[in-house]
C-alpha cells in the first residue's frame, strides 16, 4: 500500500465532509421527501436554525466512525485485525445506554442487539449474524454509517478497505448490510487516487455477490441515470422498487444505500449538489449525507468542499465523540484526521506524524481552525476575524491569524477553543454528551504568538482559560501579558493554577491595547503537557460540573452531603472515569469505603472499560492488583482483612512499566509489567454493590 502524496489533505477533507454531511442532515433525520420539499425545500445549506437546533451535536454516525476505528491502534495496527477484536473495542468504549449508539433495545436497535450479544459472550462475527439476529435486524443501515474510517486508512487500496469493512460490519450486521458497507469502503479507498465515479462503482461492485440486492439496485440506478436527466424521476423509481415498503425494520440498508448512489450519480461531481440531493431525498439523512460528504471530500479534496457555499466556518472543525475515553470527547477534524493518517501510515510501515512536536493545536492543515472562534464575552467588543494562513510558524508551514479591529482600552478581542463541555452545549439534545476535561490544574500551557510587521500599534497579548466555578458560574483566569511590537514574537509558558472544584472548559488568547489598534497576530501553536495536580471532591457550593467531569460507567452515582461519590452497580463491574490518554507517569489516591460490594477500588491508566490497571479490595478478604486488557489477569494478590463500612486509603503509582500499590500508606505491591498500558485516565471502581469516596487526588510522582 503506497501512501498518496496528498494523503493528509484528502483524509482531512474526508473527515470534514463526514461531519459537514452529518450536521447538515441531522435536523430532519427520518423525514420523507415530501415533507422536506413542503417544509424546507431543497437542502442547499444548513437548516438547523430554522429548526431551532444546534449545529454541532453528538451523533452516532460521527462517534461510531471515529471510535470503532481505534481497534487498529489498540491492537498494534495490524492488517490481520479480526472481527472479534473490533467487537472487544465496542465493549471497551461503549457505555451501555449512554454513549455512541441508539439504545433502542434487543431486536429493535441492531447495534444495541449486537452489543448485548457481545456482552453476554457471543463474539463477533456471530454477534451481528443473520443466524443469531434474523435478516431484518441484521440488514439495517448501521454497518454503512460507521464505515468511512476503514477506507481512509487504506488509501488507494480497496482490497484492504473491503476486508476491514467486512470485519467491522460483521460485529453488528450481516447480508446486504455488509455488501453496502463494502461498496462504500471500496469507493472511498479508491477515491484517493481515482476521480472517475464510474471506475469507483465498477471496482466496488466487483467485491460483492452479483446476485445481491445491492448489486442489482446499483445497476438499476446507473441505468436510470442514463435514461432520466432529472434526479427527481430516479428518486421516485428508487422509492417504488427499493423503498421502505419493501425492506422492513427501522432503517434498512437497501433504500438508504440507494439514495447515496443516486446522489453521487446525479451530483455532477459537486460536493454541494451531491449533498443537496441526498438530503432532499429524505429517509436517514444524517447517515446518508455523512457518507456522501466523506466520499466527495476524499475524492475532490478541500477545493471541492470550498467550491460552493461556506460549509466550514460554522463548523470550525468541532467534533464531539462521547465514549468511555472521555478525555478525547472534545476533539476536532484536524485531530481526528491525524489519528487516521497515522493509522494509515502504520499499516504502510511508515512512522507517525506529529505536527509542531505534537502540539494539540497546530493549524497545519489548510483552512483548519481546530475549534477556535471569537469569544463573545461582555467586555469583548473588538472585531475579530480568524483565518488559517501560510507562514508565521517556526516549526511548520501554517498558523492561525487573528485579524482585529477596534481593540482599545475596555474593548478587547478574544478567541478560544473548547477543552470541555461549553455552556451552550450543556443541554444538548439527542445523543448524550459524556466528557472529561482535556486541561487540568498543574498542567503547563505553551503557545507561540507573533505580531504582523504591518501593525501600527503595539498589541497586548495574554493566554486565558474559561472555567466553571464551584457554583457553575463561568469566569476567567489570565496568564501574564506581553506587549508585542510590530514583527515581535513571544513564546508563552503558563502553569494552570485553579482551585479544586473549578473546571476548565476553554482556552484561548486575548488581545487588548491602551490605544485603538487594528492589525493581525499569528498563533503558531497552542498546547499543554505535564501531569495534573488536582483533587476531585464535592465542592461547598451546589454546582454540578464537578460531577459532569466524570464519565459514568456505573448504574448510579448518587452523591450526598456526606459522600462526594456514592457508586452503585447492580451487576458486573462499573467505573467512574476522569482524565486523558496523555497521562502516563503519575500517582492517584482516594479514600474508598466499601458497602455490601463484591469489589471496590481505584484504577490507573484507564483506556476504557476493558483496558486499565486496578487495585481492588475483593470478597474473601483479598487485595488484588489486576490488569484488564480485553480480559483480566491478576498481577499480584494478598490476603487482606477489610470490612464493610470501613474507609481505606488506596494509592496507585505508575512509572513506565513499574507499578506500586498502597493501602493506608503501606506498600503492598510493587510489580513490573513487561507489556504495559502506556497511558490513561483514573477511575473509581465498583463491582456488584455500593461503595463511597470523598476525594480523589491526581499528582505527579514525588
Amino acid at each position: 500500500m503506497n501512501i498518496p502524496k496528498d494523503y493528509e489533505e484528502h483524509v482531512y477533507a474526508g473527515v470534514l465532509g463526514k461531519i459537514i454531511g452529518v450536521y447538515l442532515g441531522r435536523p430532519f433525520e427520518g423525514w420523507t421527501y415530501d415533507r422536506i420539499i413542503k417544509e424546507l425545500g431543497e437542502i442547499n445549506y444548513y437548516v438547523h436554525e430554522k429548526q431551532k437546533l444546534p449545529l454541532i451535536v453528538t451523533d452516532d454516525d460521527i462517534a461510531g466512525t471515529f471510535t470503532f476505528l481505534r481497534a487498529l491502534p489498540d491492537n498494534g495496527n495490524r492488517r490481520d485485525l479480526t472481527a472479534a477484536q473490533i467487537g472487544q473495542t465496542w465493549l471497551n468504549y461503549l457505555i451501555e445506554k449512554h454513549t455512541i449508539l441508539w439504545w433502542g433495545g434487543l431486536g429493535n436497535s441492531t447495534e444495541h442487539t449486537a452489543f448485548l450479544r457481545l456482552k453476554h459472550g457471543i463474539p463477533a462475527p456471530a454477534s451481528g449474524s443473520i443466524a443469531v439476529n434474523g435478516e431484518v435486524v441484521a440488514q439495517q443501515i448501521g454497518a454503512q454509517i460507521f464505515i468511512d474510517g476503514w477506507a481512509m486508512v487504506s488509501p488507494g487500496n480497496p482490497e484492504i478497505a473491503v476486508d476491514l469493512a467486512r470485519k467491522a460490519a460483521s460485529v453488528s450486521h450481516d447480508g446486504e448490510a455488509i455488501y453496502g458497507a463494502q461498496v462504500l469502503a471500496a469507493m472511498e479507498a479508491l477515491a484517493f487516487i481515482e476521480p472517475d465515479l464510474n471506475i469507483l462503482l465498477d471496482t466496488a461492485v466487483s467485491f460483492i455477490p452479483h446476485d445481491s440486492v445491492i448489486y442489482r439496485m446499483i445497476a438499476d440506478l446507473r441505468d436510470w441515470r442514463a435514461r432520466f436527466a432529472d434526479w427527481h424521476v430516479a428518486r421516485q423509481r428508487l422509492s417504488e422498487f427499493y423503498g421502505y415498503q419493501h425492506y422492513g425494520g427501522n432503517c434498512h440498508i437497501v433504500p438508504n444505500h440507494g439514495l447515496i448512489q443516486l446522489a453521487l450519480l446525479y451530483g455532477d461531481n459537486s460536493f454541494q449538489k451531491s449533498l443537496m440531493i441526498v438530503n432532499t431525498c429524505g429517509w436517514d439523512t444524517d447517515c446518508n449525507s455523512g457518507n456522501v460528504g466523506c466520499l466527495m471530500g476524499i475524492k475532490n479534496g478541500l477545493a471541492g468542499i470550498e467550491a460552493g457555499p461556506d460549509w466550514r466556518s460554522p463548523v470550525a472543525d468541532r467534533i464531539y465523540i462521547s465514549s468511555a475515553d472521555g478525555g478525547r470527547c472534545i476533539t476536532d477534524a484536524a485531530a481526528e484526521a491525524y489519528a487516521i493518517i497515522n493509522i494509515g501510515r502504520a499499516l504502510d510501515g511508515q512512522p507517525p506524524l506529529a505536527p509542531k512536536n505534537g502540539a494539540r493545536f497546530h493549524f497545519t492543515l489548510p483552512g483548519s481552525v481546530q475549534g477556535f472562534r471569537p469569544d463573545q464575552g461582555f467586555d469583548c467588543r473588538g472585531s475579530l476575524l480568524i483565518e488559517n494562513v501560510t507562514g508565521h510558524s517556526r516549526m511548520g508551514l501554517r498558523s492561525l491569524a487573528f485579524h482585529y479591529q477596534g481593540v482599545a482600552f475596555g474593548r478587547s478581542a478574544r478567541a478560544a477553543s473548547p477543552t470541555f463541555i461549553i455552556p451552550e452545549d450543556i443541554q444538548m439534545p439527542g445523543y448524550e454528551l459524556l466528557a472529561s476535561p482535556a486541561l487540568y490544574a498543574g498542567q503547563i500551557i505553551r503557545a507561540a504568538i507573533s505580531a504582523d510587521t504591518g501593525n501600527v500599534t503595539p498589541i497586548t497579548c495574554r493566554l486565558y482559560i474559561n472555567c466553571y466555578a464551584e457554583d457553575d458560574a463561568p469566569f476567567r483566569h489570565y496568564s501574564p501579558s506581553v506587549i508585542l511590537t510590530p514583527g515581535a514574537e513571544h513564546e508563552f509558558e503558563w502553569q494552570v493554577k485553579i482551585a479544586d472544584g473549578e473546571v476548565v472548559f476553554e482556552t484561548g488568547i486575548e488581545l487588548s491595547s491602551q490605544a485603538r489598534a487594528d492589525g493581525t497576530v499569528y498563533l503558531d501553536y497552542l498546547t499543554w503537557d505535564g501531569i495534573p495536580h488536582v483533587t476531585f471532591r464535592r465542592p461547598g457550593h451546589h454546582g454540578t460540573f464537578w460531577k459532569k467531569t466524570w464519565v459514568s460507567g456505573v448504574d448510579y452515582c448518587l452523591p450526598s452531603e456526606s459522600e462526594s461519590y456514592r457508586l452503585i452497580q447492580n451487576e458486573g463491574r462499573g467505573m467512574m472515569i476522569q482524565g486523558t490518554r496523555e497521562w502516563r507517569d503519575y500517582a492517584v489516591q482516594a479514600d474508598v469505603t466499601p458497602h455490601m460490594v463484591k469489589a471496590a477500588g481505584l484504577a490507573i491508566r484507564v483506556q476504557g472499560l476493558q483496558r486499565y490497571y486496578a487495585l481492588l479490595l475483593g470478597v474473601g478478604n483479598q487485595a488484588r492488583l489486576v490488569k484488564v486488557l480485553d480480559g483480566e489477569s491478576v498481577l499480584a494478590e494478598i490476603s487482606y482483612e477489610w470490612h464493610f463500612g470501613q474507609t481505606y486509603l488506596l494509592r496507585l503509582e505508575v512509572k513506565g512499566n513499574h507499578l506500586r500499590a498502597y493501602i493506608d500508606n503501606t506498600e503492598i505491591f510493587a510489580i513490573t509489567d513487561p507489556n504495559p498500558l502506556e497511558g490513561g485516565a483514573i477511575a473509581l471502581v465498583c463491582e456488584q454493590g455500593r461503595t463511597a469516596t470523598q476525594s480523589v487526588t491526581v499528582s505527579p510522582l514525588g
